[in-house]
């Protein structure tokens, strides 16, 4: 009888200098926030490197399109946003969960937290989803989002901006970040972009995609993001009795 195959996992950690630091004298919400004692690495479990995995089931009619939402058409200036979900590698992940939420035109989101003396629009909510294919392609149609300021900070502005948030082959190559348009004047003074090591900032930045672009009808932004890759060996351990 043979015995189950025993899979081995090995995990390529990226360097902590990646990211940005967790506390920033610039960035005043961490202050609160940021852990004030190192960090320690823990070993993935097996549950960490295998999902989650997910399938058409969790897409819901026009979510890759933010504009088809509801019963009217949004205010503002439509856009198309696309590129791949890639690996370490260069290797596009297929089947990957991407989500994004943003503010609206005005620069409000659709939440009740959000309290900035601007309009919110009937028409837009300002979420969506949508699975990569294949080759790790994805395409939303959405509305330019608006800057809008920091409350209770002296004249500190978001530059507009997309949230993004997906998963990659595991838990642990999950990325939460933000797209920006680029030659945006306000990228300079924008104290969370600003937060990321130099050399990263220009990998939030989107490019404007002509081949894309609709006449007529959309500009288009092409926005690559680079996921946590994963090595992995396996091992057969089946033995016969």
């Amino acid at each position: 009888m043979a015995a189950p195959e025993a899979t081995e996992f090995e995990y390529r950690r990226e360097s902590l200098a990646a990211h940005p630091a967790p506390y920033s004298k610039d960035y005043l919400f961490t202050h609160k926030r940021a852990p004030l004692r190192p960090l320690h690495a823990m070993a993935p479990t097996l549950t960490e490197l295998t999902g989650p995995s997910f399938g058409s089931e969790v897409l819901r009619a026009h979510d890759d399109d933010l504009t088809q939402q509801h019963a009217g058409t949004p205010i503002g200036e439509r856009i198309i946003v696309h590129g791949r979900v890639l690996d370490e590698e260069g290797i596009g992940v297929p089947h990957t969960l991407l989500e994004i939420w943003q503010a609206n035109a005005a620069g409000r989101y659709a939440h009740d937290v959000d309290r900035h003396d601007a309009p919110l629009d009937a028409n837009f909510t300002g979420r969506g989803r949508v699975l990569t294919d294949g080759e790790g392609r994805y395409r939303f149609v959405t509305i330019k989002p608006g800057a809008y300021p920091v409350g209770g900070l002296d004249n500190v502005w978001r530059a507009p901006h997309i949230h993004v948030s997906l998963f990659g082959r595991s838990f642990l190559s999950r990325l939460v970040t933000q797209m920006y348009f680029p030659g945006d004047p306000l990228l300079a003074f924008d104290t969370i972009f600003n937060t990321a090591p130099e050399h990263s900032r220009a990998t939030m930045v989107a490019s404007l995609d002509r081949g894309e672009t609709r006449s007529e009808w959309a500009l288009a932004y092409r926005f690559d993001i680079v996921v946590r890759g994963r090595r992995r060996t396996h091992r057969d351990d089946a033995t016969r009795g």
